[in-house]
């Protein structure tokens, strides 16, 4: 089972609906303790996603994801569009006109997202952001030896275990940064959408292969 163009459209697809689903719980979050911005920009990218899909006609799957990319760095409200727009076009690293993707170049495309992303944060593992999701689902995509959709799944679940840790975490970073050890308790707004895009992408993956059996 390789991910081609029609499974990669399911994939963000998908992503796009969960984050839309999860607006309210997005902005609950980050009401807490941020700007209460975070829910109606995901909003914003969700829509944005779902208008490229529409339009996604010849593009090779590594020129979607640089079209999308561009599109959602533009995305106004703080410093979510320039972090997501990186992370979606660290996606596209390892790409060049591939129609299909196996586990290893699947590997290397969450080695590229996080790569770049890596650039642009100094965050990492327990800073209480969306690194704290996004970390983990990228070592458990390279160490876990299987398909695709096993590949995707392992990201997936390692990066819900990593927004759940994010509750006994104090924020360093952001706003919620001066609230110190009152962030204790509350997941990362980041951390929570960065896995429902994991989740995403599995979830898609899933329908489309499920079709094939």
């Amino acid at each position: 089972m390789l991910i081609n163009k029609m499974v990669f459209h399911s994939m963000f697809k998908e992503v796009a609906e969960l984050w839309e689903e999860n607006i309210q719980r997005l902005t609950d979050i980050d009401s807490r303790f941020g700007d209460g911005d975070h829910g109606v920009t995901i909003g914003k990218m969700s829509k944005l996603i779902l208008n490229e899909l529409h339009n996604w006609k010849d593009e090779s799957i590594a020129d979607f994801i640089k079209t999308l990319e561009r599109e959602i760095l533009n995305v106004s409200g703080g410093s979510a569009g320039p972090l997501y727009g990186t992370m979606i076009g660290g996606l596209a690293k390892p790409l060049t006109n591939e129609e299909e993707i196996d586990a290893s170049l699947l590997k290397g495309m969450f080695s590229g997202s996080l790569s770049e992303l890596q650039e642009l944060t100094k965050a990492t593992v327990g800073d209480k952001t969306m690194m704290d999701a996004l970390i983990p689902a990228v070592k458990a995509a390279k160490s876990t030896e299987g398909t695709p959709l096993e590949i995707l799944k392992a990201a997936s679940d390692a990066a819900e275990k990593g927004l759940r840790d994010t509750e006994n975490m104090v924020s360093k970073f952001g706003r919620a940064r001066s609230y110190g050890d009152k962030t204790l308790g509350t997941e990362d707004a980041g951390a929570a959408s960065t896995s429902l895009f994991f989740q995403g992408l599995y979830k898609g993956a899933l329908k489309e292969f499920k079709t094939e059996l």
